[in-house]
């Protein structure tokens, strides 16, 4: 064979490759291409690919590295990208007393519209930290997710006095993802700066214990994509079975990332499970993750059917988006009981014209009795 002819059936199989990678590519859902992406750009050095850490004056902050909008990102579909951090490089107490997320212009470092902003989540090491403490039955129970800040809550903070103790040489792991909805021809260059208050100071602060709390719904495991008969009462139609895909024990599959159809909507789920209340537990604080198109979400005591509280959204009247979601803070607290049931009621409005996607959860704070204890030895 001439090396004319190695040439030509090499360049054949080489533009093959090039043709069924693309159709692979091209076939691939959003988030799938954003993570490709993504990982081209920052691993070849494209686009800026550094997180970049300031740590002064009792808050940490961290700029991600560049994020490149090229089109419609929907929630959870955004280009992202994770860190891990700590506070400090002793094991000196620290108390977490806020968090904040805002976008930037790649180049300028100057602030942009939030609405590129998806989601922040701010993840712990539970093995350590409840080790740390003495805690190690707490271990694999909860889910160590501390809190997410997203579009329409990028501001957090707890009630003065209180706050999440923790060793400043702990690990806590930043994930934050970009969103677009709005801009379909899109070619912006993104960072988003990501700030964690903290302080020193623990004479006056009382600690406080996470739960998460989130809306599950069952689909039929069979034909998980069919449209369910009664939307928000009987089955929902998840958005896909590998990921926020749960099983409940019994032999039933639910999801907490799901379709609304066109319409209002009224979606509710028990949380008795996530809660896990042993006696009782006081309510200080609470952040709310949902997607455009809800309206409001509800804690709601089943037992006294009474709400606890409730979070109202602020939806664009001229695009999709959110521009506020309630948080609550009280010094006061309010009671939760074993002996109680509770679920989350989700509001919506899907205002579009087409099926759009829907998450509703809650990252409750509650004061920590046992873990004051250990702090102060009690």
């Amino acid at each position: 064979m001439t090396k004319s002819k190695i040439y030509k059936l090499s360049g054949v199989f080489i533009l093959l490759c090039i043709i069924g990678t693309g159709i692979w590519y091209w076939q691939l859902p959003n988030r799938h291409k954003a993570i490709l992406k993504t990982t081209f750009l920052l691993k070849t050095g494209l686009v800026d690919n550094q997180w970049f850490i300031d740590n002064s004056h009792q808050e940490y902050k961290m700029i991600s590295p560049t994020f490149y909008i090229d089109g419609i990102y929907k929630s959870m579909e955004g280009p992202k990208s994770s860190n891990f951090i700590q506070l400090s490089q002793d094991s000196t107490l620290l108390w977490i007393t806020g968090f904040h997320v805002k976008a930037l212009n790649s180049k300028t470092k100057t602030q942009i519209s939030n609405d590129f902003i998806c989601h922040t989540n701010i993840d712990f090491n539970d093995v350590k930290y409840f080790s740390n403490f003495h805690l190690e039955k707490r271990i694999g129970i909860y889910y160590p997710r501390l809190t997410s800040l997203s579009h329409g809550l990028e501001n957090f903070n707890f009630p003065n006095g209180y706050g999440v103790p923790m060793k400043g040489n702990d690990m806590l792991y930043i994930t934050t993802q970009s969103l677009n909805h709005n801009f379909p021809d899109a070619n912006y260059l993104i960072k988003h700066e990501v700030t964690i208050d903290y302080s020193k100071d623990n004479t006056i602060i009382k600690p406080l214990l996470s739960r998460t709390v989130f809306i599950m719904l069952p689909y039929n495991k069979v034909d998980p994509f069919k449209s369910p008969i009664y939307p928000g009462t009987d089955f929902c139609t998840p958005i896909e079975t590998k990921n926020h895909s749960y099983e409940d024990g019994k032999g039933n599959v639910l999801s907490g990332h799901w379709v609304i159809p066109v319409g209002k909507n009224t979606y509710r789920s028990s949380i008795d499970n996530q809660l896990q209340i042993e006696d009782s537990l006081r309510l200080h604080a609470a952040a709310v993750h949902v997607h455009p198109f809800a309206t409001s979400i509800n804690l709601f005591d089943k037992t006294t059917q009474k709400s606890i509280f409730t979070s109202h959204m602020n939806n664009h009247k001229d695009k999709i988006g959110l521009s506020n979601i309630d948080s609550f803070s009280s010094e006061a607290g309010i009671w939760l009981y074993k002996n109680h049931k509770y679920e989350l009621v989700l509001e919506v409005n899907n205002t579009s014209t087409v099926a759009q996607d829907m998450m509703g959860s809650m990252f409750l704070f509650f004061y920590d009795t046992e873990l004051d204890a250990v702090i102060n030895k009690k």
